[in-house]
């Protein structure tokens, strides 16, 4: 019953409660990003595939510029990643504005993370298994290693979460988000300014 109902009306009324005492944050950062982005914005919006497979637009702050090298072509995220970029993604500021998707009903609170369009042939079957459930702004995944994980654990960690929904996983999920926020681990896998891409064999 809590996976398929209670849930839903849960993440609705405490993203409600949450926006209305944190909107003026929210003002402060979109403010600082703007200026520290260089003119490329505060937030990106991004297609994402939902619960089933449906597409969708999840918002994100925006945490690198638009600069481009010579030919036109976007620097490496690495170079874009501005300092306050960095500080706004690894206390995962980044992830607050989808706190409206989440009142939209695209994403939960907790679920899968919400992946890039192009993965989805990409899955195998059990993989794919990710989407039965709608995704979240963190999950089981991003509390055992975040982008730190190979993307087979990812995944494998994603389904165990489809298979194992319940009120008291997902606060256990809740409190183990806060205590990697603090300690800001897992934020990049080694070697890359983000998590690498999903190419099918990794």
């Amino acid at each position: 019953m809590y996976k398929h109902f209670l849930k839903r009306g849960l993440d609705f009324i405490l993203v409600l409660c949450v926006l209305a005492i944190i909107w003026p944050i929210l003002l402060v950062i979109t403010l600082w990003l703007h200026f520290a982005n260089k003119g490329a914005g505060a937030f990106f919006l991004q297609e994402r595939p939902g619960k089933d497979g449906k597409i969708f637009k999840v918002i994100k702050f925006k945490t690198m510029t638009d600069e481009r090298d010579a030919d036109g072509n976007l620097l490496p995220d690495k170079q874009r990643l501005t300092k306050v970029g960095r500080f706004v993604r690894s206390t995962s500021i980044d992830e607050l504005p989808q706190l409206i998707n989440v009142l939209k009903g695209d994403m939960a609170l907790i679920g899968p993370r919400p992946l890039l369009p192009q993965y989805l042939p990409l899955y195998s079957k059990e993989q794919a298994r990710r989407h039965e459930v709608r995704p979240g702004i963190t999950g089981w995944a991003q509390c055992h290693g975040r982008n730190a994980i190979s993307w087979t654990r990812k995944f494998e960690l994603d389904v165990w979460y489809v298979d194992h929904c319940s009120f008291w996983v997902d606060a256990r999920i809740f409190f183990l988000t806060i205590k990697k926020v603090f300690i800001r681990e897992g934020i990049s896998q080694k070697g890359q300014a983000t998590m690498e891409m999903f190419t099918g064999n990794n």
